[in-house]
């Protein structure tokens, strides 16, 4: 074993033991935004993974999508929910951990019989030289161009949905009746009128321009 093989084993048995135990820390902390960050934490060591495989396309789309979209939308809608009631002891919450702890125990074991079972032979081709990158690329653009375009308009079509859905106006009915708003206007201040001695009864002085020449 040379010193390549040897960084390459011990970064996988950090990167595992780095995944395992986010991945209980997820499943057993009670405080949801540190189970989230966890949860970041097991997307990455798995994107780490993947590279020790020299599959850097696909620890690249853990990165982005995970990490970068799945965790950040999740820890977001944790955070705006910002719920600060407590949960409520269920009775006979113990029936509900045990079923978990067993089934949980019993997809461990069928993959690590899987594992052990599975011959891992070792190919004797050479690898290319090109990153999976490239390669994918190549199929893209050369054997699957047409299904690749056909997505994308696909996905465009969605997005068009998607916008009309949301910018849809409000529409009144043809039957509905405008209702006008009354105008709001100020009470006007009384005028005194000239002539009018307090106590009085209420009587016009000001004459017609007739009485006024004679």
């Amino acid at each position: 074993m040379n010193l390549a093989e040897g960084v390459q084993l011990v970064s996988l048995g950090l990167l595992s033991f780095m995944m395992l135990g986010a991945a209980l820390g997820v499943v057993l902390l009670t405080n949801v935004v540190y189970s989230a960050f966890l949860l970041g934490g097991t997307f990455i060591s798995a994107a780490g993974i993947y590279l020790l495989l020299n599959a850097d396309f696909v620890a690249t789309a853990q990165v982005l999508i995970y990490v970068g979209a799945v965790n950040v939308l999740i820890i977001f809608a944790i955070m705006l929910v910002n719920k600060r009631q407590d949960f409520a002891p269920l009775p006979k919450a113990w029936i509900r951990k045990s079923a978990t702890a067993v089934v949980c125990l019993g997809l461990f074991s069928l993959l690590t019989t899987m594992v052990l079972v599975t011959p891992w032979n070792l190919s004797a081709e050479v690898a290319s030289a090109d990153s999976s990158i490239i390669e994918i690329g190549k199929h893209f653009f050369t054997d699957f161009l047409l299904p690749f375009e056909l997505a994308s308009v696909l996905l465009l079509m969605a997005l068009v949905g998607a916008i009309i859905l949301a910018r849809r106006e409000f529409l009144p009915e043809e039957s509905a009746v405008a209702v006008q708003q009354p105008i709001l206007t100020l009470p006007e201040r009384p005028r005194e009128l000239a002539g009018v001695t307090p106590g009085s009864p209420d009587r016009t002085i000001a004459s017609k321009p007739s009485d006024r020449n004679k």
